[in-house]
């Protein structure tokens, strides 16, 4: 097992739920934390733990982002005009990785990042290799031609757990990628429900 992949479910464990939806998930057999007293974690969370819960849930989902990228983004989302919360996940699922996970190139956001990192993805017919590249309406997303027939793509074009959500118009056929517009809350695919409103009162008030 992968560092990326262990860290994936370790995430799902911690969080005691299956935030990508992944039938392989450990908490669809054991919905209670790792290690020895795992099960009996039951506590009340207060405010201050509900609201970490959730930033680490958003952050973790995203690849599990360190803090100083979370921060920076939530910073970024602060400065625009409207609903922070809202502002935040709209950034998230701006970055290279989320859009290539998302349109199905790839079967996990870990997955993406290494994709991207390794150099398969174009954008408007230029390579980019970053996977926190900020990807813009109307920008086309597309897999390198001689990396279209990798098995990971040919996994990931053909799982049923996950659709490609609306503001994403996607060719199978040619392998692109096409972002169409700019998500709030309502319109991203979580499989679990994220609170982005907790993640801005997090760091309000921390």
């Amino acid at each position: 097992m992968t560092k990326r992949t262990s860290a994936k479910y370790k995430i799902d464990r911690r969080m005691g739920e299956n935030i990508w939806g992944r039938p392989k998930s450990p908490v669809n057999k054991r919905e209670y934390g790792p290690g020895q007293h795992g099960q009996r974690r039951k506590n009340k969370l207060s405010d201050f733990g509900t609201q970490l819960r959730a930033k680490q849930k958003l952050k973790g989902y995203y690849g599990d982002l360190t803090e100083k990228q979370f921060r920076r983004i939530y910073a970024e989302a602060e400065r625009l005009k409207g609903d922070t919360g809202e502002m935040l996940v709209g950034l998230l699922e701006r970055r290279l990785d989320a859009i290539v996970y998302r349109a199905k190139f790839v079967p996990t956001i870990f997955a993406a990042r290494q994709f991207v990192n390794h150099g398969h993805v174009l954008v408007n017919g230029k390579r980019v290799n970053i996977a926190s590249y900020r990807v813009r309406e109307g920008d086309v997303v597309e897999v390198k031609q001689t990396s279209k027939q990798l098995a990971i793509v040919l996994e990931a074009v053909g799982l049923a757990e996950r659709d490609v959500p609306d503001y994403i118009e996607v060719d199978h056929s040619k392998m692109t990628a096409t972002f169409t517009r700019t998500p709030g809350l309502s319109d991203i695919p979580y499989a679990v429900q994220m609170e982005p409103n907790l993640v801005v009162e997090f760091y309000a008030q921390n």
